[in-house]
């Protein structure tokens, strides 16, 4: 169809125009059409599309491809159960997400539960424990509450006490370090299955600069290593081993009496 006095614009629209002007609902369709009204071959061409339509609407259509396009499927959206909900790959997937979120936002709360002044210090310490070989310590034999005088009189450092339920055990070696807070920790190595002493200062309130104190015993847990925490004059003094709880509880159960 070849409209010359019609803008370009008016020609694309009116090519694309509807059999009917009932399914018209764009402004700037129906405005093309009416000012194409005036061609005889716009006239034309619409009469040979209505033809078209009428001949193809008078085609039979065999039941069973009839069967394909019910009006009800095509009107009425699927029902989806909810088993065929749950059983959709999207769901399933954000359904997992979801639950792995919940069980670490639950691992995070209940971690932090057991926290207490100094844990997160503990936690790097353990690491350590767990890096360290007891070649890279001072070798010293003797008994670990011997060593408190050694670290005042060569190091300066007071209070750092092994407790007395410790006291008795064999050293193979000990050294100070600074940690990455610049803090100054004892770390000792005794003979009896792989346990480890670490001394460090413990935390203090920022504006009062108050020891935070916390009673008994507290256990931290750290990459296969297990470690019991207590606090005594402003120290606290960590006695750590690789494994759980009920490896390292046989050492201490006495002071929780």
């Amino acid at each position: 169809m070849k409209t010359p006095h019609l803008s370009r614009r008016i020609r694309a629209l009116a090519n694309c125009a509807p059999i009917t002007e009932e399914q018209m609902r764009d402004r700037s369709m129906r405005s093309a059409v009416f000012r194409a009204r005036t061609s005889d071959e716009f006239a034309n061409q619409q009469s040979f599309d209505q033809a078209v339509a009428g001949l193809v609407r008078s085609i039979p259509i065999p039941p069973d491809i009839a069967e394909w396009f019910s009006a009800k499927d095509l009107v009425s959206p699927s029902k989806w159960t909810w088993k065929k909900t749950v059983r959709n790959p999207a769901v399933l997937a954000i359904g997992i997400a979801l639950v792995v979120i919940a069980g670490v936002l639950v691992f995070q709360f209940v971690a932090r539960l057991n926290d207490f002044p100094g844990s997160a210090t503990a936690r790097k310490l353990l690491t350590i424990a767990a890096s360290t070989r007891s070649v890279l310590l001072d070798p010293v034999s003797a008994d670990a509450g011997t060593l408190s005088d050694l670290f005042f009189m060569k190091h300066g450092l007071e209070h750092y006490d092994v407790p007395a339920e410790f006291a008795d055990f064999r050293t193979i070696g000990c050294r100070v370090f600074e940690d990455d807070q610049s803090q100054r920790v004892a770390q000792i190595w005794v003979a009896e299955k792989r346990i480890q002493f670490f001394l460090f200062p413990a935390e203090r309130d920022v504006k009062t600069g108050a020891v935070l104190r916390f009673p008994g015993w507290r256990y931290v847990h750290q990459e296969g290593w297990v470690a019991a925490v207590t606090e005594h004059n402003g120290v606290c003094f960590m006695a750590a081993l690789p494994g759980r709880e009920k490896d390292l509880a046989p050492y201490i159960s006495k002071t929780k009496q």
